[in-house]
């Protein structure tokens, strides 16, 4: 009785409404099936998936409830959910020893472990071996991290009733023509919540227009190969601008009198004018480069925390993830591959201040007619060469970073 009792709750918690409006998850499901055979099924024939593809593939697939970010149909979405109490940090936690030394430990043997394959990889691509390892190791800990959601599946019902689901519908398309090419069964095909696929963690499209076959076996298979995977990620780099022989970018002193404002990819100034201002490695010797190369400054915390003198190959590497300190975490453990390497400067906790009250500092400058990307409460290179800005023409000593001070002069 107790059994047939919970059954009956799990019918009535399936049927139940998906929050205000939303249709039973019986009715989603049924319009989820229709949706994939009068729409998903003509766009996929369209693009070369035959028949017997789309069936094995889609056949039996049910929406995945779990996934984070759905809106089923005829529910209303919800704004997106972002705590504005949370405390603000200082960028120093995502440097944390304990986030990069097992990293660098695993990664050197695998370094030894794969050289032959690596150097044939930095020759066909002109991507450094430590920069590909970094990658596979922040992105699924050298394939070792768990990939467990099927990946049509995951991708379809994000497709279908996600808060994005425009962004994925093409990711869907993209996912069944990898299928229908035969490089991975769809039982393997397996990716992230957010369907990023394999140990690159590519999404579909960028499998279609990155993924390698390096091991000669005839499929780009990132989720078990090491070799196609390495060389995926090395192809990737490469196809969006990596330029061999130049590296990443160096810990930098950077003089006071050097404005923090003058950060990011769209102020490039060649090494000779670094020199000239008095900018040095953070040992003090000469940047690396020719005279005439470009180069950028890269402040993370403001006037807070360490400076770096980055080049383009910095920013190929935010290709891979829009994110300053995904970047630099990349460079940095690339470093810690090959060298005893570590980030000398010093970086300062913020205190005292929540995400939301650097909402409304960004709102504030956006009405004031500064650019500061975007009142997230992030604090980005936009943000930062704002907060330079407006302390340069109110006669106050530059740090491009907030604090309790600014932040309530600005609300």
């Amino acid at each position: 009785m107790l059994r047939i009792a919970w059954l009956a709750l799990v019918w009535l918690l399936a049927a139940a409404p998906f929050g205000a409006g939303a249709q039973s998850r019986q009715a989603a499901e049924a319009e989820f099936r229709q949706w994939l055979e009068t729409r998903v099924w003509p766009d996929a024939s369209r693009q070369g998936v035959s028949r017997a593809t789309f069936e094995a593939a889609t056949g039996g697939v049910v929406l995945d409830w779990s996934l984070p970010d759905l809106v089923p149909p005829g529910a209303t979405p919800s704004p997106p959910q972002v705590n504005w109490q949370a405390e603000f940090s200082s960028p120093i936690s995502y440097f944390a020893e304990d986030r990069i030394k097992p990293l660098e430990s695993i990664g050197r043997g695998l370094i030894r472990q794969w050289a032959s394959t690596l150097a044939q990889i930095e020759a066909r691509y002109g991507v450094p071996k430590e920069i590909v390892v970094a990658i596979w190791g922040r992105e699924s800990a050298f394939g070792r991290a768990a990939i467990p959601k099927p990946a049509i599946r995951t991708l379809a019902t994000k497709a279908f009733m996600a808060t994005r689901k425009d962004m994925f519908y093409p990711e869907l398309i993209a996912a069944l023509k990898i299928v229908q090419d035969g490089h991975i069964a769809v039982s393997d095909m397996k990716s992230s919540v957010a369907g990023a696929l394999g140990q690159p963690q590519f999404l579909p499209s960028k499998y279609l227009a990155y993924a390698v076959d390096f091991d000669g076996d005839g499929r780009r298979d990132i989720w078990r190969s090491v070799p196609d995977t390495l060389a995926s990620i090395a192809n990737y780099l490469r196809q969006h601008g990596w330029q061999p022989g130049v590296h990443w970018g160096v810990e930098a002193i950077v003089p006071d009198a050097v404005p923090c404002a003058l950060e990011g990819p769209d102020k490039r100034y060649p090494v000779s004018e670094w020199q000239r201002v008095g900018t040095t490695r953070i040992d003090g010797s000469p940047l690396p480069g020719a005279a005439g190369e470009p180069r950028h400054l890269l402040m993370p915390a403001g006037r807070f925390g360490p400076a770096f003198i980055v080049s383009g190959n910095f920013y190929v590497l935010k290709t891979y993830n829009e994110s300053d300190l995904y970047a630099l975490f990349i460079g940095h453990l690339a470093d810690r591959l090959v060298a005893d390497s570590r980030i000398h400067g010093r970086w300062a906790t913020s205190a005292g201040l929540k995400r939301g009250d650097v909402r409304a500092m960004q709102e504030r400058m956006i009405a004031m007619g500064y650019d500061v990307g975007a009142a997230d409460g992030l604090v980005g290179f936009r943000t930062r060469t704002a907060i330079g800005l407006w302390q340069q023409r109110n006669g106050r000593a530059q740090t491009c970073w907030p604090d309790e001070s600014l932040v309530k002069t600005l609300r």
